[in-house]
């Protein structure tokens, strides 16, 4: 499905991305693994670094614009990016009536704006190449649909407005930068997963399982196919699409 294609994986050491790193290998591609955390992501992808398809492991700040520039400069022959990058910083995750307006902008400069950032030196490394590029950012559920805010209800957990702001416009983001280099070798997408189990409370878990067709929380593994449709050939000529994987619960 993905033979010998060279993706880019940027926030290879987190959840998602350790997974898709693993994912893109069995499926044949190549993978340039992309983290801040060099040390972190070295150990988290240790294993599937023995394998040949890991072509390289390297060290980026998706916040610097000098940073993601000298990536791209320096890869040949790419295929696909894939952005599971999740910058956060001070005061993320508050209530709504808790959120600081300093703390709000902070958090919507750094995830919309290093994804706003690495759309357009994507699309810069496609001009410059002309070979075809399939662009993938992961939104969320949340950038479709208003909260369910009940599933909250008896934790600490909230569900942060900064997040439903910029889920929901990178989906939009997908669209501008898709029509505006309109290109159908240059493809922009975004994947929307429910809720991802990382260890949240049995109680958030059950109300969560409710509102879905019963898998509940989903495993990181679930997310990971229509990620990789959407960097193969299978999905020529969808672009500025949004492709939601939730077992129902937006529906």
């Amino acid at each position: 499905m993905l033979e010998s294609k060279k993706i880019l994986v940027m926030g290879a050491g987190g959840l998602l991305g350790a997974s898709l790193v693993k994912k893109i290998i069995e499926l044949g591609g190549v993978v340039i693994a992309a983290d801040f955390d060099i040390d972190g992501l070295a150990e988290r992808l240790l294993p599937v670094g023995k394998q040949a398809s890991l072509h390289q492991v390297v060290e980026v700040d998706v916040t610097s614009k000098e940073s993601v520039q000298r990536l791209f400069t320096s890869i040949e022959g790419l295929d696909g990016v894939v952005n599971c990058t999740y910058p956060r910083g001070k005061g993320y995750g508050a209530h709504f009536f808790d959120v600081e307006l300093e703390d709000f902008n902070q958090n919507v400069a750094l995830h919309l704006g290093s994804s706003f950032l690495l759309m357009q030196q994507a699309a810069r490394y496609f001009v410059a190449s002309k070979q075809p590029l399939s662009l993938v950012n992961i939104s969320s559920i949340y950038g479709v649909v208003a909260p369910k805010f009940d599933v909250y209800d008896d934790t600490s957990m909230t569900m942060p407005v900064e997040y439903a702001a910029i889920k929901s416009a990178i989906i939009h983001l997908n669209k501008y930068v898709a029509k505006y280099v309109k290109d159908s070798r240059f493809r922009v997408n975004s994947v929307s997963p429910g809720g991802i189990y990382d260890g949240q409370p049995n109680r958030f878990c059950e109300k969560y399982r409710g509102y879905t067709n019963g898998a509940g929380m989903l495993d990181v593994d679930a997310v990971l196919g229509a990620v990789c449709f959407l960097l193969g050939d299978s999905s020529a000529y969808m672009t500025g699409q949004n492709l939601v994987v939730d077992d129902g619960f937006s529906i």
